[in-house]
């Protein structure tokens, strides 16, 4: 009898045949990207052999572009154009962006903060796109063939905003995304399959622009995240910061001034007495005398400015520790909260696992292992264990699986989310540290007789009061039946799927009307912006592109006209003759704009129609309610 060979469909037809996954390790200084050959996890080398990529871009004349080494060089020549530690404004607005202090020129957009460069403003999306693109490029060289997908690693206290910048980013550069994988759980993945680990564990994962903290249960193949916490504002690039603050003042090129508000290098740059060039210059020799005090008692701090001072300055690690004092103690901090919420003793710990290059610092291994009472263990090298994680977890999601394989991850969300209620107060629906997958829904009520609409906010944070949280979408839920003030029957419903991101529905239950929305969050770029950049990329479809937005506008104004118009010809006497004559101009508006190519006046114009409706369409919903009335007697009316 003949066997045939069954395979799913689009899948390969050799069912042996290995699918080319990579985990890849998006730092704020540094990027990895790693895969599983032969049933290890390995970090891919280039072409010089080195494992670690800068995550640093430069813009050149003409429009070319140098991503890590290449880059990384000019960076103090050619500051403004030679972005670092983009990582930091994945997903933030202007405010966000200001905070920190760089040598950028940031321009405030509609979603996300862009930085003005030679070849034109860019995202960080598009910054980071390039840091991926190369990194695909690399694994692709050293497997031999196209990429199926990558599990891509973000910080554990990254908030919807800057998963969806990330996930965007990928999508730019070409990269199937199987997973948003949180690095503290990356980390634990590769440890626990390493070690055939068990227990609680801590993860402290201190990179070059963010902080995790995640406690962890490992069980027979099960990784539980218990808690999870963390600064995505702290990490190395804070610590370097502070040695060139401490330079700036010990030197006298600033005077200490505590009474200003501002920090050593703020002033000194507002000034004119640092350059942008000076400050990257001064960061790369903190950097280096950082890593020289991982083995050495001193470390000469030397580096000469613009205007030819010579900065010369021994620092040692008791003056290193004590400037960064502050900075440790926020870490320690964060780990103690994420014990509370797991409801563990540091004595209940297993072990912690450190992950990230700034955890080399000796006073950062000191004060973890004083926290926990044991040492932290150290076993894989905290640059690569978060990558060779995320391989793991990859190579599992595209169909490599082993017999050794049978494991599962659980991973919880950061932040809790929740949708705005009458007072500008919070009502979360799911809470922090919830693991995810997770669906949640509650039941809301009208606030008004007669409301036939409901505008949802949904909002991410641990703070009651919406002015506090971080704002992720609006939509609205329309066609309710008009009912008595708190009578409706509306189920709001949350979906945080296996990469953080979140959906959210609206249901009122006695009609049956319904809205969703798939978030797109306040400070993620939209999907025309996504559209946008990857016309750039494929010039041949820019045509098409534009022709299906302008049609799409076109088919929403002559449906809104069509419907405008059958109102007012069955209930247009609602109107005094100045309020028909408004909604008039409004459609001959619209109707000059839809025979026009200008998608943004399209769009104009259909939302000023839209407002100007809503005034006739809350009469037509009165006389509807009193012509259902009209004749019938109170006991008739089931409320």
């Amino acid at each position: 009898m003949a066997l045939l060979q069954i395979s799913e469909p689009g899948a390969s037809p050799d069912p042996h045949e290995r699918r080319l996954a990579v985990g890849i390790d998006l730092g704020t200084t540094n990027s990895l990207v790693a895969t599983v050959r032969h049933g290890v996890a390995e970090v891919l080398d280039d072409e010089q052999g080195r494992p670690l990529l800068p995550s640093v871009v430069r813009y050149l004349e003409g429009g070319s572009i140098r991503v890590g080494y290449d880059a990384e060089r000019q960076a103090a020549a050619d500051p403004r154009n030679t972005i670092v530690s983009v990582k930091r404004f994945m997903g933030r607005g202007l405010a966000d962006a200001l905070s920190h202090r760089t040598p950028y020129e940031f321009v405030d957009a509609p979603g996300m903060v862009r930085l003005r460069t030679r070849a034109g403003d860019k995202s960080p999306v598009e910054v980071s796109a390039e840091i991926l693109r190369k990194l695909r490029e690399l694994g692709e060289q050293s497997l031999g063939g196209e990429l199926t997908g990558a599990v891509i690693t973000v910080p554990a206290y990254f908030d919807d905003a800057q998963r969806q910048a990330t996930k965007d980013a990928a999508r730019l550069a070409g990269l199937e995304v199987l997973r948003l994988l949180n690095e503290p759980t990356a980390a634990a993945v590769a440890y626990g399959l390493d070690n055939g680990a068990e227990g609680v564990f801590a993860v402290y994962d201190l990179g070059g622009g963010t902080f995790d903290i995640s406690i962890l249960r490992l069980t027979r193949g099960v990784f539980e995240v218990i808690a999870t916490g963390g600064d995505s504002a702290l990490g190395g690039d804070d610590f370097d910061r502070r040695i060139v603050e401490w330079a700036l003042e010990e030197t006298g090129i600033v005077e200490h001034d505590l009474a200003s508000g501002l920090n050593a290098l703020d002033r000194a740059l507002a000034s004119g007495q640092v350059t942008p060039g000076d400050l990257r210059l001064m960061m790369v020799e903190a950097r280096r005398a950082k890593e020289a005090l991982t083995s050495h008692p001193v470390a000469n701090f030397s580096v000469q400015l613009s205007d030819a001072t010579r900065v010369t300055l021994p620092l040692s690690v008791e003056r290193f520790e004590q400037i960064t004092r502050s900075l440790l103690d926020r870490t320690l901090t964060a780990t103690r909260r994420a014990l509370r919420d797991a409801r563990l003793t540091p004595a209940e710990v297993t072990g912690t696992v450190m992950v990230g290059g700034s955890t080399r610092m000796p006073q950062v291994s000191r004060a973890v292992g004083e926290l926990f009472g044991k040492p932290p263990l150290t076993d894989l090298d905290p640059d690569k264990v978060v990558a060779l994680g995320a391989a793991v977890q990859a190579n599992l999601l595209v169909g490599n699986r082993s017999a050794d394989d049978d494991w599962l991850l659980l991973d919880v969300i950061p932040l809790s989310l929740g949708i705005e209620t009458m007072g500008g107060l919070v009502e979360r629906l799911i809470p922090r540290n919830s693991t995810i997958p997770v669906a949640r829904a509650q039941e809301f009520t009208t606030f008004k007789d007669g409301q036939t609409a409901m505008a949802i906010h949904v909002v991410q944070g641990e703070r009651e009061l919406v002015s506090d949280c971080r704002s992720l979408a609006r939509f609205e839920l329309r066609g309710i039946p008009p009912m008595a003030a708190g009578a409706a029957r509306i189920r709001v419903t949350f979906q945080v799927d296996a990469d953080g991101l979140l959906s959210v529905s609206a249901r009122e239950e006695s009609s049956g009307v319904g809205a969703s929305i798939q978030v797109k969050p306040s400070y993620g770029l939209s999907d025309d912006e996504i559209a946008t950049m990857l016309q750039s990329s494929f010039a041949a479809a820019a045509g098409d592109m534009q022709q299906r937005a302008l049609r799409e506008q076109q088919v929403e104004a002559d449906r809104l006209v069509e419907a405008t118009e059958a109102a007012l010809a069955a209930d247009g006497d609602l109107l005094s003759a100045s309020e028909r004559h408004q909604l008039d101009a409004l459609v001959e508006r619209l109707k000059i704009a839809r025979a026009g190519e200008d998608v943004g006046v399209i769009h104009a114009a259909l939302d000023l129609l839209a407002r100007g409706t809503e005034t006739l369409a809350a009469r037509r919903m009165d006389r509807a309610v009193a012509r259902a009335l009209t004749g019938r007697k109170l006991d008739d009316v089931k409320l």
